[in-house]
Order: C-alpha cells, then sequence, then structure tokens
C-alpha cells in the first residue's frame, strides 16, 4: 500500500516548514512582497548538510537521469532551453519502439548532445510524475492553501536557460544540486494575473533587466530563494551542473472572487423578465445615446444583483475550483482491491490524504463531495461519515459503507492486524 508518510521513516520536516525559516505569522506578513533569500544553515540543524540533507530526497542527479531514461516520459513532461529559446519537441523525442506506439518519448541521445551543448532540461509536472516531489508538493499546498506545481531546472555549467522574465505565480527556488547565481530586480507589473504574462511586456521587462539588481545572489545546495509573482529574474549555473526545483505556488486572489460574484450576478440578472426584454427595432448598438437608458437599467440591476451575492454562493464556486486544482494523494489500486478480498468486516479505514471532502445536504439524503468524486450517501450515513472524516485514528465503519468509501476512492484501508 502506498503510505505518504512512510511508517517507520524518521520524522521529517514537510511542507511550508521545510523551505522557510519564518514562523506562520511572520510568513504571512511577509507573503507577495519582496524575494527572501534563506541560506541553508538557517533551515538545516548544524551539521546535517555534510551528510546529504537539503533536498537531495525531493530529487538528485540519479533521479533526474531515470526520469529522462527509463520511464517513458512524453514531450509535455520536458521542455529544452538555452539562452531564452525553447526548442521544439522534436528535436530530443523519437518513438517509443516495439509495443510503445507514440512518436513523442524523450530521446535521452538527443538529450545527452543537448546538454553537453549548454542546453537547459527542464522536467515539468514533477508533482504528478516523482513520488517524493508529489508528497511534498500536496503537503506544501495544504500549508498554503493555494494550488502548487513543481518543475525542475538542470543547467550544465555557465549556461542560462532563460533571459530574465517574471512569472504569473509565486515561485519557491530549492536548490538541490551545486550552485546558480541569480539576479531579480522590481516588478515592472505588479501581481500580474494569468492573462498578463511577461511577453505582453517584453520592452519594459528587457529595459529593467538592464539596470542595478534589487537582489543578487548565489543559491547553494539546501538554500531556498521565494520570488513573489511579477519580480523579473534570470539564473546562470557556476562550476558544474545546477539542479533546482522551482515550486509554482498558483495563488487565489480577489480577482478570483469578483469572478464568483459577477457569475451570480449575471445568473440573477438573466432570471429577470425585464433583463430579458428585446431592444426595440431600429436600435443602434453603437450610439451610447441610443443605449443610455437600457444601460442605465441594467447597471442597476447588476448592482442589486451583485450586493445581493450570498457568500455560500461564493464559497461552493471557489470549493469546486479548489478541488479540481490538486489531485488527493495516491492510492494503490490492485492492493486496495486485494485487502477487499476477505470482505469489510472489521477493516479499519481512514480518509484518504488531501482529500478536500465534505458532506452536502442533496434531495436524496447526502453527498460526499471530494477530489476522488462525488458519492450519494443515506441519511443514516452522512453524520458518520462527517465524524469519520474530523477523526484522528482509522475507523471499523458498517461493512456495506466501508467498501462503498474504499472502492470510490474515499477510504485507504489500514493493515489488518496479523493473525
Amino acid at each position: 500500500m502506498i503510505d505518504p508518510h512512510e511508517a517507520g521513516a524518521p520524522p521529517r520536516c514537510t511542507g511550508l516548514r521545510r523551505i522557510t525559516d519564518l514562523g506562520p505569522q511572520e510568513f504571512a506578513t511577509a507573503w507577495g512582497r519582496e524575494p527572501r533569500h534563506v541560506p541553508a544553515q538557517t533551515l538545516w540543524p548544524q551539521g546535517t548538510m555534510s551528510r546529504g540533507a537539503g533536498f537531495v530526497d525531493l530529487l538528485d542527479t540519479a533521479a533526474v537521469d531515470e526520469l529522462l531514461s527509463l520511464h517513458g516520459l512524453r514531450a509535455p513532461f520536458l521542455r529544452v532551453a538555452r539562452d531564452g529559446q525553447t526548442l521544439a519537441d522534436g528535436e530530443f523525442t523519437r518513438g517509443g519502439g516495439v509495443g510503445a506506439g507514440v512518436t513523442d518519448q524523450l530521446d535521452d541521445t538527443a538529450l545527452l548532445r543537448l546538454f553537453a551543448d549548454g542546453h537547459t532540461l527542464v522536467l515539468q509536472g514533477l508533482h504528478r510524475t516523482h513520488p517524493p516531489v508529489l508528497r511534498f508538493a500536496q503537503d506544501l499546498a495544504a500549508d498554503l492553501g493555494h494550488p502548487v506545481q513543481v518543475n525542475a531546472y538542470v543547467t550544465p555549467p555557465q549556461s542560462r536557460g532563460f533571459a530574465a522574465h517574471y512569472d504569473v505565480h509565486d515561485v519557491f527556488v530549492l536548490q538541490t544540486g551545486g550552485d546558480k547565481h541569480w539576479h531579480l530586480h522590481r516588478p515592472v507589473h505588479v501581481d500580474p494575473l494569468r492573462d498578463q504574462p511577461w511577453q505582453d511586456r517584453r520592452d519594459a521587462v528587457a529595459e529593467a533587466a538592464e539596470g542595478e539588481a534589487h537582489l543578487e545572489v548565489t543559491l547553494r545546495p539546501g538554500d531556498v530563494l521565494y520570488i513573489p509573482r511579477g519580480w523579473l529574474h534570470s539564473a546562470t549555473a557556476l562550476g558544474g551542473v545546477s539542479t533546482h526545483l522551482t515550486v509554482g505556488v498558483h495563488v487565489w486572489h480577489r480577482g478570483h472572487l469578483a469572478e464568483a460574484v459577477l457569475d451570480e450576478a449575471r445568473r440573477a440578472v438573466a432570471a429577470r423578465p425585464d433583463q430579458r426584454t428585446s431592444l426595440r427595432p431600429g436600435v443602434d448598438v453603437a450610439d451610447p445615446a441610443d443605449l443610455a437608458d437600457d444601460l442605465a437599467a441594467v447597471r442597476a440591476a447588476l448592482l442589486e444583483a451583485v450586493a445581493a451575492v450570498d457568500e455560500a454562493v461564493v464559497v461552493d464556486r471557489l470549493a469546486a475550483r479548489a478541488r479540481a486544482a490538486q489531485r488527493p494523494a495516491p492510492i494503490s489500486p490492485v492492493a486496495t482491491v486485494e485487502s477487499l478480498a476477505d470482505g469489510p468486516e472489521g477493516l479499519a479505514v481512514a480518509p484518504r490524504a488531501h482529500l478536500r471532502a465534505r458532506v452536502e445536504p442533496s434531495p436524496e439524503g447526502a453527498l460526499l463531495v471530494s477530489r476522488a468524486g462525488r458519492l450519494a450517501l443515506d441519511p443514516s450515513e452522512a453524520e458518520v461519515v462527517t465524524d469519520w472524516l474530523t477523526a484522528d485514528e482509522p475507523a471499523v465503519l458498517d461493512p456495506q459503507l466501508t467498501r462503498r468509501l474504499v472502492v470510490a476512492g474515499v477510504a485507504v484501508p489500514a493493515p489488518r492486524p496479523p493473525a
């Protein structure tokens, strides 16, 4: 069975505690304001770095090579770039051979040549393909309350993969191997949204990057660099191969609240007969004067609808988006079915990690809504499941309910006691 906590392993810092030296209140104050360099010695106990601590458990050179050569990854999971130019996928992919009828699997021979020639390798979506990073990303997302993705940048000596640019999400850079020198400049556009990429301000970015850096720092193994969205940055590997993880935090912001409010307000306006009537014959929709009275009526209706939007409706909309933004913790389909072979009687189960589940009323009784989907519950089951979701220990439930929860991917069987 997959256990995200690896029973028997020594305790370790996870999530936010692993990448910042600030307490929760201090971190909340610093969040989104300025870049912050956190040296390894402030994160790791004295002497642990010499014993291979830091972030090598998340990704080391051997793991990079396995991902590139042995996992059959396809083009979307890798980018290759040099000096700001990204190569076409066909320059580093080929067919999978007999029994693998795809044409865009990574070609490790081509990647060897490109890397030797100074190209940076960007392993994308490691929060989906590499178990140690997956566990870390899910813990961090749970701590932050914001969705998280993780890429790895592997840069050959004295090379720069990308020119100065900004991201539309916050970033934590975790240096796993080698040294990399960073230049950071103030934003040319503060707190950019996802539809406001740096390419729309290419000239302003290039001009700002020519000026004096706000922060210039060399990251070494175990160091962390926090870069709020909008801050310009570029990096160059020093000496040997440099590898770092880029943790992208896709922040929730007030624009998301505005979208939810306006969506509900539009629904409310559309429900009003006086707002659905046709404009008069002969109307000129290109003439502001001809639309003045109609616009005034629409504005008044919208303002009234916005003011009447229920907070619970906004929360429901954003909760659905939050569930879709991440996936629950991995489970073991085959081993899970095997655990049910002797029947669900007496089988203790725990909620699947990172499920983001809640019980909601429905016309037929109740629904268990989670990242695993929707599961109908009888009214008698709703209270039991609600209590079970917040329990500290696995519990033995009604056998039929247990089976339904397990097969739905909501419950994870606990190991049965030895006979």
